[in-house]
């Protein structure tokens, strides 16, 4: 990168957001499991929209990679750069607006947290639709980025649902505003569900409308304990479609069990598996949820939390997993989306591939099982047996039907098996789409494409 790239991002933003110090640079290029790392040449951290489209056109002119980086919670290298490039964060677009209760909407700056903008609705009476364990990092431009999902998903949909309103710094330096108070805007082409799920390849998002909901008076949150991983999947099958449904998320017994060794968070149920059920609506679901339940295959009496207290307790048993998957360094990550009906065999066969071929590994699964989203994470498995397996595991994914990628993008990680869930037509006319918006591909040039 020529000298001068530097000092003219610090022309932009002021010497104070433009970072050269090697050792920060290191750091931020280092993704969140630890297992992949780039390498950096500045870090330049913009303050507003139009800030973010000089420094776009400024790299562009200079023949500079930029790599765009929010709460870099990313699980498949999304956010590591590949070329010596400028890494642009989004960290001072954090602004949240005031929560308009008539629209149910707030908008907000796509370096906000998720925790903020939860923080936000809450306050005024509406919930967000989207929830995620790393809520306190994960920053709503990056959700936008790679259209997440998360906790809530059953209910609300993801990102993409949620966005009716963005601002995005287009690679040639311009920025691209697009917002309407009306519900329904069919006046030429949908351009912010172009960007949502782009993972930044297509421009940097900078802010966010966002759809808020009405908070439910009631909840009931209980913990079912399974012995058998089909009748859980039975199980959600049903549950996922009935009204007030609020939470469905299937947890691996091995994955409690690490959670009680290493965090004291012991299951609150016996089973091999277990599955989270919540429901949420205006009026008592107690009765109801026990009438849900009486056909379901239990492995004894489910747990049942009614207070906040309770509830929160039994969500512990979900939200642990967070914390102890890194107990034995960083594990290597799987993010699927499989149909229901091959969840079960994709359990067992994954289980039997990864002790082939690392023997020493920990293989725990779970995830949204009311849309098949599931996350396989394999523990204490070395850095030189992860090209081997991964390769094996896309193998496995594809064979069962899945998709390759569900709700953590593609990244850097996933893109050599982006075929395996886009056909050849597809992806060529993904590539145009880059092409005429970003001709030199210089913006997240890592991310996507092979």
């Amino acid at each position: 990168m020529s000298v001068s790239v530097p000092q003219g991002l610090a022309t932009v933003v002021g010497s104070s957001h433009v970072i050269t110090d090697p050792d920060i640079l290191a750091g931020c290029s280092t993704d969140h499991t630890g297992r992949y790392r780039g390498r950096a040449s500045a870090l330049v951290r913009p303050g507003s929209a139009d800030q973010v489209a000089a420094v776009l056109r400024l790299c562009r002119d200079a023949g500079a990679h930029v790599t765009v980086q929010g709460g870099r919670t990313s699980l498949v290298a999304g956010t590591v750069p590949e070329n010596d490039d400028v890494l642009l964060s989004t960290e001072r677009l954090c602004a949240v607006g005031d929560v308009d209760t008539v629209e149910r909407r707030i908008g907000v700056g796509a370096g906000a947290t998720l925790a903020a903008v939860q923080r936000a609705a809450t306050f005024a009476g509406l919930v967000f639709g989207v929830d995620l364990s790393a809520r306190d990092t994960a920053t709503v431009g990056g959700m936008a980025s790679t259209n997440a999902g998360g906790l809530r998903t059953v209910r609300y949909g993801n990102m993409s649902e949620q966005i009716v309103g963005l601002d995005v710094a287009l690679p040639d330096g311009s920025v691209l505003r697009r917002h309407s108070l009306v519900r329904h805007d069919n006046s030429g082409y949908d351009l912010p569900a172009l960007f949502v799920g782009a993972e930044g390849t297509l421009g940097v998002i900078t802010a966010v409308d966002l759809r808020l909901y009405p908070a439910a008076s009631h909840r009931v949150t209980a913990v079912c304990g399974f012995d058998d991983l089909e009748a859980l999947v039975d199980a959600g099958r049903v549950l996922r479609d009935v009204e007030g449904i609020a939470a469905l998320e299937l947890i691996d017994g091995r994955a409690v069990a690490l959670s009680a060794e290493h965090l004291g968070v012991g299951a609150p149920v016996a089973g091999d598996w277990l599955l989270l059920v919540e429901l949420a609506a205006d009026w008592d679901q107690v009765g109801r949820l026990g009438d849900l339940l009486a056909g379901v295959a239990l492995r004894g009496s489910p747990a049942v939390g009614i207070d906040v207290a309770a509830r929160q307790r039994l969500w512990r048993t979900r939200e642990s997993l967070a914390e102890v998957l890194g107990v034995y360094g960083p594990p290597l990550k799987f993010d699927v989306s499989l149909p229901l009906s091959a969840i079960g065999g994709f359990a067992r066969d994954a289980v039997a591939l990864v002790r082939g071929l690392v023997d020493d590994a920990l293989p725990v699964l779970f995830g949204h099982v009311g849309e098949g989203n599931l996350h396989l994470n394999v523990l204490r498995c070395p850095l030189d047996a992860e090209p081997v397996l991964y390769t094996a595991m896309m193998d496995l994914i594809a064979g069962s039907g899945g998709n390759v990628s569900s709700e953590h993008g593609v990244g850097s990680r996933k893109r050599p098996y982006l075929g395996m869930s886009r056909e050849a037509a597809d992806i060529a006319t993904m590539r145009t789409i880059k092409a005429a918006l970003d001709p030199t591909g210089y913006l997240n040039a890592a991310v996507l494409f092979d």
